[in-house]
């Protein structure tokens, strides 16, 4: 992740005011997801040259009460849910009302927030230990820093879960046309609720709760499906929003594995046709052979 200096915007970009209230875009989003580049392809030691689809990869600066925040490198499309999400998931905004006004300007890659409340200082976001690849970094957690245990009692079936990463792979056509992105979606126990493709796993994740923000869905009693690897953050972004099921046809992490079973997430990896790995909170998962257990 690249962090923009605060207090300051880019060259040449003007602030837009809009009326206060909930969302105002200053322009339609139109920049594309593919681009098309030319490609040598070598196969047996003959080659062609042809042309292949690759995803387009944009810097988004978020700015925060006037002061920037953070750039993110992402796929352009969707923006106010990618920036929503981000403060969300960084425990800066805690639900729609905390916000006056969202400006998206994607010429200028800005997204900007004007907020009513701040849930923690700002400045925390910067606190970053060691980057973990796709547009994010690692920290250190404290007891005292996370949030408290998800309380759901909602169950799923493996059958039920299994259908859904079925559905969930089908979906993911720009992964599908370039092998260049990572998906997330939340899911009720039969069907995907809301679902986004991005250039990395955590802005995909971001989006989903960014949109479940914004368009007022209910996040709780759901699961939370991810293509990519599930570390602590993954997990966090979870709990803050109070979701008791984790997906991923991926590998967790042990922190993450820790963290889900101090915060009662059931947490799933490597599902994948009908097997999967129960990591954490087993209870959660139901059917034939595990009824009663």
């Amino acid at each position: 992740m690249h962090h923009a200096r605060g207090g300051r915007l880019r060259p040449g970009h003007s602030r837009r005011r809009g009326q206060g209230g909930r969302r105002n875009k200053s322009r339609a989003m139109t920049t594309p997801v593919t681009a098309t580049v030319t490609v040598v392809k070598l196969s047996d030691a003959i080659s062609q040259h042809l042309t292949d689809t690759v995803v387009r990869e944009f810097p988004l600066t978020i700015v925060l009460n006037d002061k920037e925040l953070v750039t993110l490198l992402c796929s352009p499309q969707h923006l106010d849910y990618l920036a929503i999400g981000f403060l969300a998931s960084e425990g800066l905004l805690n639900s729609k009302e905390d916000m006056k006004r969202l400006v998206v300007d994607e010429p200028a890659g800005v997204v900007e927030v004007e907020a009513l409340s701040l849930a923690k200082q700002a400045g925390d976001v910067s606190r970053r230990i060691i980057t973990s690849g796709c547009g994010r970094g690692v920290r250190l957690y404290s007891t005292g820093g996370l949030p408290p245990p998800v309380n759901s009692e909602t169950r799923l079936s493996a059958t039920e879960i299994f259908a859904l990463m079925r559905e969930f792979q089908q979906r993911c056509t720009l992964f599908q046309a370039t092998g260049g992105t990572h998906a997330a979606a939340l899911c009720s126990n039969s069907e995907i609720l809301v679902f986004h493709e991005d250039i990395g796993r955590h802005n995909a994740l971001d989006k989903v709760l960014g949109q479940c923000l914004l368009d007022g869905i209910a996040t709780e009693d759901r699961l939370l499906l991810t293509s990519g690897r599930v570390s602590s953050e993954v997990v966090l972004k979870a709990a803050r929003r109070n979701i008791p099921l984790l997906v991923s046809k991926s590998a967790p992490t042990d922190l993450a594995v820790k963290l889900a079973q101090d915060l009662s997430i059931t947490l799933l990896g490597f599902v994948r046709g009908t097997r999967m790995n129960i990591y954490a909170n087993g209870w959660r998962i139901t059917n034939d052979e595990r009824q009663g257990k």
